[in-house]
């Protein structure tokens, strides 16, 4: 069964930090790119960042690049996506995705 499992989300002041994780199983990790993704309330979804399998090739959206920043660690199957310079847009449910879908962890970004 695959399953991505995101977390590391919650309340932060803006200009504040969070590092979101997901963990993944049920798939062979290191053969898949892995994205994140994020729904802001009201919205349609957002492509954010790109990372390939071997971690050698990342891309960023245009409103996060600079702030944010995706790595992987393939021998504990997660995608990580530190993220800086917080702002109030930036709130949103956040997901990673490989063609399969996890439940999302929300980052709320308010003072």
């Amino acid at each position: 069964e695959v399953q991505l499992v995101e977390s590391g989300g919650g309340l932060v002041q803006p200009g504040g930090s969070l590092r979101l994780s997901c963990a993944v199983s049920g798939f062979t990790f290191s053969n898949y790119a892995m994205n994140w993704v994020r729904q802001a309330p009201g919205k349609g979804l957002e492509w954010l960042s790109y990372i390939d399998g071997g971690g050698y090739s990342t891309y960023y959206a245009d409103s996060v690049k600079g702030r944010f920043t995706i790595s992987r660690d393939n021998a504990k199957n997660t995608v990580y996506l530190e993220m800086n310079s917080l702002k109030p847009e930036d709130t949103a449910v956040y997901y990673c995705n490989a063609g399969y879908w996890g439940q999302g962890t929300q980052v709320t970004v308010s003072s």
